[in-house]
């Protein structure tokens, strides 16, 4: 069949050539390699390993019968719940009316740059969906160089040197951090002078915090505080709160941007209509916080920082040039100076590198190239995530709640991570 010449085959020419998201695609090989009996460390979804807190959950249960369709901006009393979240938490004044619903902070992200008719800024390394987005929907997107010597973080002076000889021009900037992939952050001195240049050049700032709350030293600040009226904050509850199939994400404006946000809406309701109304309900209760809730996230905290510690010390030790996370569950560790041993073996790009380990040792993680970088830098991404997060919670809070934790929390509460170590180790050393 002449495929090309069959008026059934006129796929969008932005989509074509686009592949599956990188991050739910080593998921499902993962799983499906799993399925035929292999063992696979799966350290390529960052999916949150602890449970939803079970008060939460009973939310849900009580709420199961709910059925009508909700606003098209979300249930007031959700929207009610993350604007005081917020306020707690950023010391801000938004209301429940600056609040959006959608079904996951993605889909969101999606229709703000169908909304917003502006070029895409991306620090690189990004997050594997951000640039694929805007390709599907025909913007153009601006990488903005960042080194490994600073984190792999932006500066203002980077972003200032891409605005400067078009200064009028619209631009969307997303600042991610807690960062996927690399698990740093920024200082506030950081995020005060990124926000001088925004306002300088009137850029809508989408502020992904969707990691905020697994800042390991539960210090995160918004820069909507020193860019207020022109910053969104994007967050959920897939990555502080263990609910990412429960598809809930939120955006907060600044009133100046209310007609954005009203955009948005209108592109919502020809769309996704509303969010699940049960999840909505259930969400107040997460939002609204409580003693339980900052418990699960201390515990979560010290597991994940202590995690972090030790997948860096050991892939330090190896030879990998890495940066020490500090919030999130990712690292993002550059493998150049196996270059010459691995061009031995015909490996020549990250995707080669992967592939290659996932195939030797089953221990799943992600290249590069899949977040912004050219196929021969010879970087991936690690989510240690491949971990019991019931028992480890269990753990911390229990015979380790008057301890630091240590080597031996990891052994006992972290075996796979663990094991992923010694296999990569022994598979570098062999090469």
């Amino acid at each position: 069949m002449d495929i090309k010449n069959d008026h059934r085959y006129a796929i969008n020419l932005n989509v074509r050539g686009i592949q599956p998201s990188a991050t739910l695609r080593i998921n499902e090989l993962s799983n499906q390699l799993r399925a035929e009996g292999k063992d696979i460390i799966k350290l390529g979804l960052g999916q949150s390993p602890f449970p939803v807190p079970e008060r939460v959950v009973d939310a849900l249960r009580e709420h199961a019968h709910e059925k009508d369709y909700l606003p098209v901006k979300g249930l007031k009393g959700l929207r009610e719940a993350i604007a005081g979240y917020i306020n707690r938490n950023e010391r801000m004044r938004c209301t429940w009316e600056d609040v959006l619903i959608g079904p996951g902070s993605k889909e969101l992200l999606f229709i703000l740059q169908l909304a917003y008719y502006g070029d895409l800024l991306i620090p690189r390394p990004s997050w594997v969906s951000y640039a694929p987005q805007a390709r599907i929907i025909g913007r153009s997107v601006h990488w903005l160089p960042t080194h490994a010597e600073n984190n792999w973080q932006l500066t203002a002076e980077e972003l200032d040197i891409v605005c400067r000889d078009d200064p009028s021009r619209p631009r969307i900037l997303i600042l991610n951090y807690p960062s996927n992939p690399t698990g740093c952050t920024y200082t506030d001195d950081q995020l005060l002078a990124i926000a001088n240049v925004a306002r300088k050049y009137k850029i809508i700032l989408l502020s992904d915090e969707i990691y905020g709350e697994v800042n390991f030293e539960g210090r995160h600040k918004s820069i909507a505080r020193y860019y207020p009226e022109g910053t969104i904050i994007s967050t959920g509850m897939s990555k502080w709160l263990g609910a990412g199939g429960w598809r809930l994400g939120t955006f907060i404006f600044p009133p100046e941007l209310r007609p954005l946000q009203d955009a948005m809406a209108i592109i919502a309701s020809e769309t996704f209509t509303s969010t699940s109304a049960p999840i909505q309900h259930a969400a107040i209760t997460a939002f609204k916080g409580g003693e339980d809730i900052n418990e699960y996230l201390i515990q979560s905290r010290r597991v994940l920082k202590v995690v972090g510690e030790f997948m860096y010390r050991r892939l330090s030790a190896m030879g990998a040039v890495v940066q020490k996370p500090e919030g999130a569950f990712y690292l993002f560790p550059d493998f150049s100076s196996f270059y010459d041993k691995l061009a031995r073996r015909d490996i020549k790009t990250s995707q080669a590198f992967c592939t290659a380990l996932l195939e030797d040792t089953g221990v799943a993680i992600l290249p590069a190239s899949d977040f912004g970088f050219v196929p021969d830098h010879m970087g991936a991404r690690l989510a240690f995530v491949d971990f019991d997060g019931t028992q480890a919670l269990a753990l911390a809070g229990g015979d380790y709640a008057d301890q630091t934790l240590g080597e031996d929390f990891i052994h006992q509460a972290c075996p796979r991570l663990v094991a992923a170590m010694d296999k990569m180790e022994g598979w570098l050393n062999s090469l």
